[in-house]
């Protein structure tokens, strides 16, 4: 039903949009043709006028009818309280009051226009004008004859013409007609004999005899009842103005002299125009009353038409609106109450309808989630209360770790700390807000430095010494930078205090190196006792007895050599101990670590028989600040190490590499061997001093090692090559101005 009616409403709005213009085209193409609208003179004026005042009268009581329909709708509606009508209302009347206020007005403003305009039409004294302009013609043609017989006159009574036509001399004559029509501007001069010849002429060639003989007939046939004759001759190249005057000698006429002058202005023309004007607005001011309604009908049917459109176009705009509105309101009660199973059948093609299908849409995922939300309620719940558990463990952990945990925002403010931290740094941890309230200015500057260096790694861990609580600590700090994403959300700071296990180490280090000083120089001493005993026995035996000097001499050469192999073990493990125990300070300067290792293993070069060394260089490493004499030592010792861990190797093969990690903007070297690789218990102890795996090693090669890469500020570790061997990998700090 509601379609049928959706397209009966369709066929007349075609209708109407069709039929309404093509009267109005027609109307309009009629009053174009310059047709009467006054008073009809022919059948087409009839049948317009009538139809004209029919489309008037029809639009009067259609539009009415429709404007009072749906004010009534509207009213009833609003009465009853409808979904939307308020709107609807308000639409119509905006509508309304937009389009009535501008027609009204410019129907009363052209009402008067018009009426003004009429009137001054109307009021004109035209007859006053048609006299005038005749008076104007009169004095016209009065002023023109008596210039043109003027001319004529001084033309026929110049001497020096009258001398030159008594002695015959024609060029003297046209010479004279040339100046006389240049000077008075005249189109032609002519001179004609008694029997009407002409025999002298100047300017154009006007006008001919035939002409003359029938404007001016006595001087064709010699003949002149008068002196002076002028005639006016209106001609299809323009209106020529035309005066003769004879020439009488001796009482009798002589010749005549004829000028003709063209008339510049058409003024007899305009003058003629001026009396079918005034003839037309007399018969248009019989009739002022015929045209001020035939304008008023077309005014009246225009804001008819402009009313309509706009009445017609606010109810249609109403409903496209309030329509999908009042839907989508009963669709919203609905779901308010908690029926998600409502969808919203109404169609629009427009953003309304785009709404409508996602409030469908809407509603039927609120459906769907629904049991979804109480399932994840639940879930959450759960995940609550163990996320509280773990928060008060956590809670828990940070204030009973040995260690201080800081936390900072990304400008450097203080975001917490726990209680290890609070009694490691002082009176200073309860007031800090930022990282320089917490340690001494130097001290600040560099754990910001480890700070940055964080952001820009992810973790870096130090072993520095930091001024605590008013005293020197050696500290274990470790600095990991949080991220959510690609953005820094903070740091976390974490702090060891290493004093008493420094200072224990290094009091246990000492005291081994004593201990082991002792008990190697005192192992070579030994068999030097018991030499020197055995050769002091053997000569106390063997006196003087004959060949006793070969065989002394074979012996004190034996033991001699026995006394210097073990005094040069003494000495080279007194040159170990010295370089360890006062190792030179590094030297650090921008350095490329690829030469510094192609000058590392160019030393070995012929002394690795049967040894496979593959060098892994990457290009364009950018420089490290780095010792090269110090760091070509190291690398001259893990290959060395490499090299002697491949005895008895199935397959005696060597890598060292070089690489860069750009996001922890560290540059990596790795020295890996084929051989057995690290035993698990050795692990923990490679770097110490004077522990070795080799039965003849004096354990400080990796010490020295470690202390190298620790003062160039970079870390080393052992790891376990693929699929067997060691690795040994060194990471350095890229270089960074300013940083």
């Amino acid at each position: 039903m509601k379609e049928e009616r959706r397209r009966n409403r369709k066929r007349l709005l075609i209708f109407l949009l069709v039929v309404v213009p093509a009267l109005l085209i027609l109307a309009w193409s009629q009053a174009s043709l310059n047709l009467s609208p006054l008073r009809p003179t022919s059948a087409n004026e009839t049948i317009l006028l009538l139809a004209l005042s029919s489309l008037i009268f029809l639009a009067l009581v259609i539009f009415g009818l429709i404007l009072a329909r749906i004010l009534l709708k509207l009213y009833v509606e609003r009465r009853q309280h409808q979904l939307g009508s308020r709107f609807k209302t308000k639409l119509v009347v905006a509508f309304l009051a937009l389009s009535l206020v501008p027609v009204c007005f410019l129907f009363a403003f052209a009402y008067g226009l018009l009426n003004r305009s009429i009137d001054k039409w109307f009021g004109m004294p035209f007859d006053t004008v048609r006299r005038d302009a005749d008076g104007i013609v009169k004095a016209f043609d009065e002023v023109s004859e008596q210039r043109t017989r003027h001319d004529a006159a001084d033309l026929a009574s110049d001497p020096a013409l009258r001398e030159a036509l008594l002695k015959g001399d024609q060029r003297a004559v046209e010479a004279r007609f040339a100046d006389e029509v240049a000077a008075r501007e005249l189109v032609a001069a002519v001179y004609f004999d008694a029997n009407g010849r002409a025999l002298a002429r100047a300017g154009e060639p006007f006008p001919d005899s035939p002409l003359l003989a029938e404007e001016f007939p006595p001087l064709a046939i010699g003949q002149s009842p008068q002196a002076s004759v002028y005639r006016r001759l209106d001609t299809g190249d323009g209106e020529f103005r035309l005066a003769a005057q004879t020439l009488p000698w001796a009482g009798k006429p002589a010749g005549t002299v004829v000028v003709v002058r063209r008339s510049r202005y058409a003024i007899r023309q305009m003058a003629e125009q001026i009396r079918q004007e005034a003839a037309k607005y007399d018969q248009i001011t019989r009739e002022r009353k015929a045209v001020r309604v035939a304008y008023l009908s077309w005014l009246l049917l225009v804001t008819l038409v402009i009313l309509f459109i706009a009445t017609w176009f606010a109810d249609f705009m109403a409903k496209q609106v309030t329509v999908p509105v009042q839907s989508l309101a009963e669709a919203t009660e609905e779901v308010s109450k908690g029926n998600l199973a409502f969808r919203i059948h109404a169609r629009s093609d427009d953003e309304l309808g785009t709404l409508i299908q996602s409030f469908n849409e809407m509603t039927r995922q609120l459906q769907e989630n629904r049991l979804a939300l109480v399932r994840a309620a639940e879930e959450l719940k759960t995940a609550n209360r163990q996320l509280e558990e773990h928060s008060r463990t956590m809670e828990a952990i940070l204030s009973n770790i040995p260690t201080g945990v800081l936390s900072f925002d990304p400008e450097g403010r203080l975001l917490q700390i726990n209680a290890t931290g609070e009694r490691l740094l002082g009176e200073k941890a309860r007031s800090a807000r930022v990282l320089a309230d917490l340690f001494a200015p130097g001290d600040a500057r560099e754990v910001a430095r480890l700070l940055r260096r964080a952001s820009r790694q992810g973790t870096f861990t130090r072993q520095m010494e930091l001024e605590l609580g008013g005293r020197k600590a050696a500290v274990a700090l470790t600095v990991t930078s949080i991220r959510a994403g690609e953005r820094a959300v903070g740091t976390l700071m974490v702090l060891e205090d290493l004093t008493d296990l420094v200072r224990a180490q290094r009091a246990a280090a000492w005291s081994e190196v004593a201990q082991r000083i002792a008990h190697e120089i005192k192992n070579p001493l030994t068999p030097i006792q018991l030499s020197s005993e055995r050769i002091g026995r053997l000569i106390e035996r063997m006196g003087s007895a004959p060949g006793v000097g070969s065989e002394l001499a074979g012996r004190v050469s034996e033991s001699a050599a026995l006394i210097g192999r073990e005094v040069a073990t003494l000495k080279t493990l007194v040159d170990e101990f010295s370089d360890f125990a006062r190792f030179p300070g590094s030297k650090l300067v921008p350095s490329n670590l690829n030469v510094i290792v192609e000058n590392a293993l160019n030393v070995f070069d012929g002394r690795l028989a049967g040894i496979e060394v593959h060098r892994e260089l990457a290009p364009g490493l950018p420089a490290v600040q780095a010792d090269p004499e110090q760091m070509k030592r190291a690398i001259i010792n893990l290959v060395d190490n490499a090299a002697e861990a491949l005895d008895g190797a199935p397959r005696k093969m060597i890598w060292v590499r070089t690489a860069l990690d750009a996001q922890r903007e560290v540059v990596q070297l790795a020295v890996a061997d084929s051989g057995p690789g690290i035993p698990p218990e050795a692990a923990e102890k490679l770097f110490l001093p004077y522990f070795s795996t080799k039965r003849r090693g004096t354990g400080l090669g990796l010490a020295i090692v470690s202390r190298i890469i620790s003062e160039h500020e970079g870390t080393i570790r052992a790891e376990e090559n693929r699929p067997t061997g060691a690795l040994f990998v060194i990471e350095l700090p890229v270089e960074r101005t300013g940083v």
